[in-house]
């Protein structure tokens, strides 16, 4: 019979991203919740030195598939080794980050595996011995309380910065050991030759706690520089609308909304964004919404927690020169 949790972290450039401490919190509480194990299954390369970290986090057991192959993600090479990992162990549940890395491997996981899987979820439940798991629809104006119908493991990625962490407990340890898998070279089609690292020093949208945005009301890409200086002070990450990325203003990895990166920080800051719907889709989760925009009547103010209706330029700079003051 199915029992247990297990969770897949993940780690880049052989370091845990911020991700996988909330999944394996997260399934920390869904184990509890259950009365059973937590385990989580880590793969990369010369990785096993991360694996203690993972117990401070609640993990009962890592299992640690270390392979070259597994250094940098491939879905080709983290499928099948998961997929092993699983079948061998028969969890009950099966939690993954929504990442970008997250989204692309649990959806070719789930139908490798031959199982449901509910995707992008804010929260988690159990419910009679099962798992329920709440995702938003129709952009985010709506919430769904998903089940699972013998599907098993029952499987959910949890979206970023959502799910709280625990305090790490360095006196609590893990069971560390090797997983066991049979990695063949024939189904590896795709390799990764090359990595084009973001060397603005500021965390990914996804990870960061703190985000300024701005719009087309930026009226061009010089002026994203006022975002930038107040960024910096308060220690965010910057991002866009689709239309100031469409506009060719920022790259396509600021891109903030559903056909971007979806981000959940606890300070969204929005300058100059009306905020359509496919951009709400996107940020509408963080914690304290603040907008800046000149149009009274502009979505963004009906998800904003603070709003300030005037231009902009004129309200950024005095912010940063309060901010300085501040600090």
């Amino acid at each position: 019979m199915s029992q247990g949790v297990m969770v897949v972290p993940e780690q880049r450039d052989g370091e845990l991203r911020k991700i996988s401490f909330e999944i394996v919190s997260e399934g920390r509480r869904l184990a509890d919740a259950l009365g059973q194990s937590l385990t989580a299954l880590l793969l990369g390369s010369d990785i096993k030195d991360k694996a203690p970290t993972l117990g401070h986090y609640g993990a009962d057991r890592v299992l640690v598939a270390d392979d070259a192959r597994l250094g940098t993600y491939t879905t080709d090479a983290y499928v099948p080794v998961i997929s092993e990992a699983v079948k061998a162990n028969d969890p009950a549940i099966l939690l993954l980050g929504a990442s970008f890395q997250g989204k692309d491997l649990a959806a070719r996981l789930s139908a490798h595996l031959g199982v449901g899987m509910a995707q992008d979820c804010t929260g988690f439940s159990i419910e009679d011995g099962n798992l329920i798991a709440i995702r938003p629809i129709y952009a985010g104006k709506a919430y769904a309380k998903v089940t699972f119908q013998d599907s098993w493991p029952q499987m959910a990625t949890a979206r970023p910065n959502v799910m709280p962490v625990n305090e790490p407990d360095t006196s609590r340890s893990a069971e560390i050991m090797d997983a066991e898998f049979n990695l063949d070279d024939s189904v590896l089609k795709t390799k990764v030759v090359d990595v084009s690292k973001d060397e603005s020093g500021r965390v990914d949208l996804t990870e960061a706690e703190k985000i300024v945005s701005g719009g087309r009301g930026m009226k061009g890409p010089e002026n994203f520089k006022i975002l930038e200086e107040l960024a910096d002070l308060i220690g965010a990450t910057v991002g866009a609308s689709r239309s100031a990325v469409d506009a060719g203003w920022r790259p396509h990895s600021d891109q903030v909304g559903q056909t971007g990166k979806v981000v959940s920080p606890n300070l969204y800051i929005a300058c100059g964004i009306s905020g359509a719907i496919q951009h709400l889709a996107g940020m509408s989760t963080s914690k304290v919404i603040v907008a800046i925009n000149k149009d009274p009547d502009a979505p963004i103010f009906q998800k904003a927690d603070y709003g300030v209706v005037d231009d902009l330029f004129k309200i950024v700079p005095v912010l940063t020169n309060e901010v300085k003051k501040y600090l």
